[in-house]
């Protein structure tokens, strides 16, 4: 019984090796198992690729799995920390400037995807993708510096909006291909990257919008209570 039980466990458990039993049928007709052939009568068993694992296999794999977990769940803090921090710098650059936050937020999403480091092809800096001739117009010391990055921008495309009287389609349009170009034409350039940015920017900014009034909603209705 004690070796019919073994070879059951052998067959249960889960890495892959080659296993070689033994089998014989005593005098009485009970079939043994053995994985040492004592008994002349005994013949091989060959158990192909069945699984077997061990305590020190058991640990290893446990360990592997945390330490697999631990760095997504430590980015995942990260993250929101981050985002956390950047929603602070857009409110507080926006209070500043006079902007809907909800706006730039839009735009830092078109342009850099939240990234704080990114840099263009064309060599734009940073969340709001500032141009290093802007971004020394503008007195900033380090584009890569989250709150500069985000102050200065915010700054700027204020003055695009006091510009362009408060038009938001002509001073994204601004923000992206020159207020120059926009001032020259009246209008958004036919410039298909352009026309694209701005209808980007709005689509995040609409989206924004619609989460923020859900978010509020929902908040209100928590609030409300019938007795």
């Amino acid at each position: 019984m004690r070796i019919l039980i073994l070879l059951l466990v052998i067959l249960s458990l889960p890495e892959f090796v080659q296993a070689t039993l033994y089998t014989y049928v005593d005098n009485h007709g009970v079939r043994h198992y053995t994985n040492v052939p004592g008994d002349p009568r005994a013949k091989a068993v060959i158990l192909a690729e069945h699984k077997v694992t061990t305590i020190a296999g058991l640990r290893a794999r446990i360990s592997s799995a945390n330490s697999k977990k631990q760095p997504r769940q430590c980015l995942t803090a990260h993250h929101r920390a981050n985002s956390s921090r950047l929603e602070s710098h857009i409110r507080r650059a926006c209070m500043q400037h006079q902007v809907d936050p909800l706006l730039i937020k839009a735009i830092i999403k078109t342009e850099s995807n939240f990234n704080q480091f990114a840099v263009s092809a064309k060599g734009a800096q940073g969340l709001m993708q500032l141009m290093p001739e802007t971004a020394k117009d503008l007195q900033v010391s380090d584009p890569f510096d989250a709150y500069q990055n985000i102050s200065a921008g915010t700054r700027y495309f204020r003055n695009l909006l006091d510009t362009f009287s408060g038009n938001i389609r002509l001073s994204l349009a601004a923000y992206n291909a020159g207020p120059g170009r926009v001032a020259r034409f009246g209008a958004i350039p036919r410039i298909p990257e352009t026309i694209d940015y701005v209808r980007t920017v709005l689509r995040h900014y609409r989206e924004y919008k619609q989460t923020k009034r859900l978010s509020t909603s929902i908040n209100l209705r928590r609030l409300v209570t019938i007795n």
